[in-house]
């Protein structure tokens, strides 16, 4: 049986683990054996990032319409309350970008719920 010399296909691997790896700090790009643990360090993270996101945005929406509903003198969870009472279903993300960019629009949302 003949030999294999499997020195192609190695190379194709770390290139392409190297290509992956490009922009990375230190030797974490040119060292192989560096790179893919950097890989699967950044992949982990990356996963972590994206359930991370969610929780953050919903914290900013939270704290964006805590703030414009003080200004007409109620607090959020007074709102939200009051808002599930109604049976109205505006969730945060709208809730918070009616606060922000059209408060005339929100302040009839907070006096509907007030009702």
């Amino acid at each position: 049986m003949t030999r294999i010399k499997r020195g192609v296909t190695v190379r194709r691997r770390h290139k392409r683990l190297l290509k992956k790896t490009k922009g990375f700090r230190g030797p974490m790009n040119i060292l192989v054996k560096r790179a893919k643990n950097a890989l699967m360090r950044a992949g982990l993270n990356s996963y972590r990032g994206r359930k991370q996101k969610k929780r953050d945005y919903r914290r900013l929406w939270i704290v964006r319409i805590n703030a414009a509903c003080r200004e007409l003198g109620v607090k959020y969870s007074q709102l939200i309350d009051m808002m599930t009472k109604k049976d109205m279903r505006i969730n945060r993300k709208m809730l918070s970008e009616l606060a922000v960019n059209q408060p005339e629009v929100f302040k009839q949302i907070v006096e509907e719920a007030q009702k």
